[in-house]
């Protein structure tokens, strides 16, 4: 019987391939029979992620429903309809479903990670059981299963390879390793990085070239995909600063209306007034002291944020984070297809006449060769482009397996992407791949291997000038003269590799149009020099032969003529260095997290400005004091140690999932707001884990892009310093609403509490107040969404996220303005009653003052810090829509009949609106003189 659980992939690379068919009790020809198929079937289940245990439908709305203020507007909705107000109970209802539907839908958009990265694993799968080979559903797979795998297909499990050949892989969306993995059978240690499994193809990953087969040791959950699944799942989903401050401010706004109503009522009681009028009093303070319009205020602040966002090119995924961008602190960025395009080029190629750069980035063959003077070489003339140059990018387009293509302007490869790289430098060059196969037909191959590592082919030569001779391999070869190519050397060998390897095969280099002795120790310092610099070099070379001339790995040693040097990268993309350099100056700090190789990931991070040279070479063993750390060394570090260490560090390669999940919660542990970037399925947990989640939207996987707050839809990270600038402005016009509207709410509680104290008629009713609230809030309030964002916002350090909503400064304007308020209201409606005005026409005339004052208010508002003078009265032109919408709604309330009879209010003459504006002036004036104090 095979064990209650299977061999697990983290396992399986260290044992030999006869203990793994052992402990499965399988058959690596025949496979299983399809009773062990069917057993296993019921003992392990399928191979599919398990679907999450989500909220029903009903549990979800209900949570809409779960916040102090929603609490207090509940509650006075059914108070006032018990009480028949019916009018302002329906109002104070309406409030509330319209934020509960918002918050739902926005919800519902935001659950689809996990789904994503179930279907991501679904697909068929070639087998053999019981001796024959059938196409079976990946799901229905079990361990000990014997997959059969080719160039193309999707692995559908945890396999370990028993049989490859010339076997590839692409990891890099559960590694980020942007290369192409070589795999062999070899036994590794139990302790290697998932990485660095060679024996091992894991579900999710894409097989590029070879094929192979391998046994099932783990499906479904058990999977290196079922892990990240897992922690995806047990990360935390956490509120965004925002969401964290407004529900702290709404706890105490609770708080305080709530006691301001209780002292209400009992302050009326001990002065002998009527029960019942003086629990209405109370009640008409809470639904005044409550800002009805602050949850759509935020919703609709948000949601116009997402839509500058999206012009930018990020598409916000779930509100809050808008936001949350803006008070970020710390970005983790991913380097594949993050800071870098995602796609090898080459930089340079070195023959031995000299070094060329290539200009040019990613796949579109566009760009040009310098010389080292950085003189354009003219690729038009054979003469200028040299011999070995030619031969050179000619090798490296020929003995090639992959392909370029272009669809609707944008160019990608086909195969794999070093292979790819040099299709492209070639054809920069003008050797196009269709040129190259008119000029270089192929005849065979000898195709690359991990044994071998190097790849050459045999091509018929049908260019019309022939290639110089190589010389045979003397035992102290000196520099013969070019000879002439026989005419009967109408062939030729090409191959290209691995530096050393390709060394081995040649006598000789060209270099002037000739063949001279080989100075391997030169090339091998080349090499090395390029190689350091994080570029991945491979080498080339070339044999003029005849037909009759043997071709195999044999006739090859000693024959060829190194042609030169092609050292690729890939790139930092164009405007990375520039965008990390922004957050620089906006205080935020720039993390590069990555699964690819530390030379790899310094030499980017040196590129965009993420490194200086001490962060180059970092003082190996001392793990909390580096720059550069591997997933090694997080691994070595003690738990209590990390936190300091990934503060000090600025770049973490070959790094597991779990370790991405852990720096982000280490970060996280030090009060930062931590947004993480990535496109892989490996980014996932660390997606979610994050404040924010960024995913590219091009290269994506979808499970990155579903675990994501964010998608950028042009993949760059220079989108993420927009987004950042437009998340400040978002907060900072969210902080505008809310010092304008809290005068006015307690104000309006203040006057009503006054009354009480007093035994005075209320100067504004319950309707009043609402219509103050709504009305205002809508044409007032939500103007100031669209203010521009002020100048120098990204000169700003980030908020810190302890810092409260408002700062001591600006609630002291808000008592102000309140206090401004309740005395210009009260004098006004004791004026008018004074005067002889009826109860209805003081009460119209403290409406107005309140709506009025709100206005001038509202100006004042457009910088918290600058005059409206020098923000400019026009800048925003919503702001003038407001006020007039504002205007005309204020004259029908007051002259028309029906809203007379509704809102119990009474026409007034000029003279009231005069003094209205005079009272609105000089509060204006007071407003900008503390502003003017506190600047």
């Amino acid at each position: 019987m095979p064990p209650s659980r299977p061999a697990h992939s983290s396992a399986a690379h260290g044992l030999a391939t006869h203990e793994v068919v052992l402990l499965l009790e399988t058959d690596q020809h025949r496979g299983l029979t399809d009773e062990q198929v069917a057993e296993r079937l019921a003992r392990f289940g399928h191979n599919i992620l398990p679907a999450p245990e989500g909220a029903g439908v009903l549990r979800r709305v209900l949570r809409q429903f779960h916040h102090p203020l929603i609490y207090v507007l509940l509650a006075a909705g059914a108070i006032t309809a018990a009480l028949a107000e019916y009018v302002d109970s329906s109002v104070i209802f309406g409030v509330v479903v319209v934020n509960a539907v918002v918050g739902f839908i926005q919800e519902s958009k935001a659950e689809a990670a996990l789904e994503g990265l179930r279907s991501m694993a679904r697909t068929r799968a070639r087998v053999v059981r019981d001796g024959r080979e059938r196409t079976v559903a990946s799901e229905d797979l079990v361990p000990g299963d014997l997959v059969l795998l080719d160039a193309g297909d999707k692995v559908p499990a945890d396999l370990r390879l028993v049989r490859l050949t010339e076997f590839r892989v692409n990891e890099s969306a559960l590694t980020g390793e942007s290369v192409p993995v070589a795999k062999d059978g070899a036994v590794l240690p139990t302790t290697a990085p998932v990485a660095d499994r060679h024996n091992m193809a894991y579900s999710g990953t894409l097989v590029t070239s070879g094929s192979g087969a391998g046994i099932v040791v783990a499906s479904g959950a058990e999977t290196e995909l079922g892990e990240i699944h897992r922690l995806v799942g047990a990360a935390e989903t956490l509120d965004t600063p925002l969401t964290q401050q407004l529900a702290r401010f709404s706890r105490i706004l609770t708080v305080g209306i709530l006691g301001l109503a209780a002292v209400t009522f009992a302050v009326g009681l001990l002065r002998g007034q009527d029960a019942a009028e003086t629990f209405t009093a109370a009640i008409a303070l809470a639904v005044g002291a409550i800002p009805e319009g602050l949850p759509a205020a935020v919703t609709i602040t948000l949601a116009i944020g997402v839509g500058r966002m999206a012009r930018r090119r990020a598409v916000v995924r779930r509100l809050p984070a808008v936001e949350t961008l803006g008070s970020t602190t710390v970005i983790c960025s991913d380097k594949t297809g993050t800071l870098t395009e995602n796609q090898m080029t080459v930089r340079t190629v070195w023959t031995p006449d000299g070094g060329v750069e290539v200009t040019g980035s990613g796949y579109r063959p566009e760009g040009t060769l310098l010389c080292d003077d950085g003189t354009p070489i003219d690729t038009t003339d054979r003469a200028d482009l040299g011999a070995a140059l030619r031969w050179s990018l000619l090798a490296g387009a020929a003995c090639n397996d992959a392909s370029l293509t272009e669809r609707d302007g944008h160019w990608d490869i086909v195969g794999d992407p070093t292979e790819g790289a040099m299709l492209v430098v070639a054809a920069k060059a003008g050797f196009t791949p269709d040129r190259v196969a008119e000029l270089l037909p192929r005849q065979a191959t000898i195709p690359f291997s991990s044994e071998r590592q190097y790849m050459a082919t045999l091509h018929r030569d049908a260019m019309t000038t022939r290639a110089p001779e190589a010389p045979e391999a003397p035992e102290a070869p000196e520099a013969p003269e070019a000879p002439e190519a026989p005419s009967s050397a109408d062939h030729v060998v090409l191959a290209k590799g691995a530096v050393e390897r390709v060394l081995d095969l040649c006598a000789g280099q060209l270099s002037d149009g000739a063949v001279s002795p080989l100075d391997r120790a030169e090339v091998l310092r080349v090499a090395d020099d390029l190689a350091g610099k994080g570029l991945r070099v491979l080498a080339t070379a070339m044999r003029p032969v005849t037909a009759q001339d043997s071709f195999g790995d044999d006739s090859l040693p000693g024959t060829m003529v190194l042609t030169g040097l092609q050292a690729m990268l890939d790139p930092p993309r164009a405007a990375a260095a520039a965008a990390v350099a922004a957050c620089h100056t906006a205080g935020i700090s720039v993390r590069m997290i990555t699964g690819d190789h530390a030379a790899t990931a310094t030499a980017i991070a040196g590129k965009v400005g993420l490194l200086d040279a001490a962060g180059e070479h970092p003082e190996p063993g001392r793990h909390r004091d580096r720059r550069v750390l591997t997933g090694t060394d997080l691994a070595e570090l003690p738990a209590e140690e990390l936190p300091d260490a990934v503060e000090r560090a600025t770049v973490f390669a070959r790094v597991s999932p779990e370790q991405k999940l852990r720096l982000v919660e280490a970060l996280q542990s030090r009060g930062h707001v931590v947004a993480m970037t990535g496109d892989g399925v490996n980014d996932a947990p660390a997606l979610r884990q994050a404040a924010i989640g960024v995913a590219m939207g091009r290269s994506g996987t979808e499970v990155a892009k579903d675990a994501a707050d964010m998608v950028l839809t042009d993949d760059d990270f220079a989108t993420i310093e927009a987004a950042v600038e437009e998340g400040r402005g978002v907060f900072d016009n969210l902080t505008k609403f809310i010092t304008w509207t809290l005068p006015t709410n307690i104000g309006e509680g203040l006057v009503i509490l006054a009354a009480i104290v007093f035994g005075a008629a209320l100067p504004i009713l319950p309707t009043q107040i609402l219509w103050i609230n709504m009305t205002t809030a809508v044409a007032l309030g939500l103007m100031l969404a669209f203010e521009p964002k002020e100048a120098g916002i990204m000169a700003r350090p980030p908020r810190d996220p302890g810092q409260p909503l408002l700062t001591p400064a600006l609630v002291m304007r808000i008592l102000l303005v309140s206090t401004l308020l309740v005395g210009g209201s009260w004098w006004l409606f004791e004026w008018e009653l004074a005067h002889g005005a009826n109860l209805a026409e003081a009460r119209t005339a403290a409406l107005n003052l309140f709506v009025m004052v709100e206005a001038f208010y509202l100006f004042s508002c457009r910088s918290l810090t600058r005059s409206a003078w020098r923000v400019g009265l026009f800048s925003n032109r919503w702001i003038t829509v407001g006020v007039t919408a504002q205007a005309i709604g204020q004259l029908a309330i007051t002259y028309l009949p029906a809203m007379n009879t509704v809102f119990d209010t009474a026409p007034i003459d000029g003279s009231v609106w005069l003094r209205i504006l005079a009272i609105a002036g000089v509060a204006a004036l007071v407003v900008a003189i503390d502003k003017r104090l506190r600047r």
